[in-house]
């Protein structure tokens, strides 16, 4: 069985893989980076949702902490969601500045989003719902974005 820390830094590491497979793929070509920037999205969404919908509810009501890290994380998650919509547009415009303007920007965001979960929230989250774990990472597992 993982942890929940594990669980969630193995989702990072497998939408940052996507992340710079769709990077390479639109240095070629936008048109053909589509598919993978929807790709993109669409898993981190789902880990939006298995974070936000889960975990971060299951912390909270243990803990009753809702205004602290929980509430700094969903924050960023809508920055993360609007420059994600930027990428999208930037493709149907066929604007290769404008993507990567928007890419390196998201890249930035989402590597220091990354490091404070899971050098300081997993962790908490772990110290606080050990014992639920099985159960939490089943539910997100379980996930179906909306």
């Amino acid at each position: 069985m993982s942890t929940i820390k594990e669980y969630l830094t193995s989702d990072h590491r497998k939408c940052g893989g996507i992340f710079a497979a769709m990077e390479e793929k639109a240095a070629n070509s936008l048109s053909g980076a589509k598919g993978l920037t929807q790709e993109f999205v669409d898993d981190m969404e789902r880990h939006f949702q298995m974070e936000e919908r889960v975990m971060f509810a299951e912390f909270e009501a243990k803990t009753g902490m809702t205004e602290g890290p929980t509430a700094v994380m969903r924050m960023e998650h809508v920055q993360m969601r609007n420059l994600m919509s930027g990428l999208l547009e930037a493709i149907s415009l066929d604007d290769k500045d404008k993507f990567f303007s928007i890419s390196e920007t998201l890249m930035i965001l989402l590597q220091q989003h990354n490091m404070k979960e899971e050098q300081m929230l997993y962790p908490m989250a772990e110290q606080h719902l050990t014992a639920e774990s099985e159960r939490i990472i089943a539910m997100m597992d379980s996930i179906v974005v909306e």
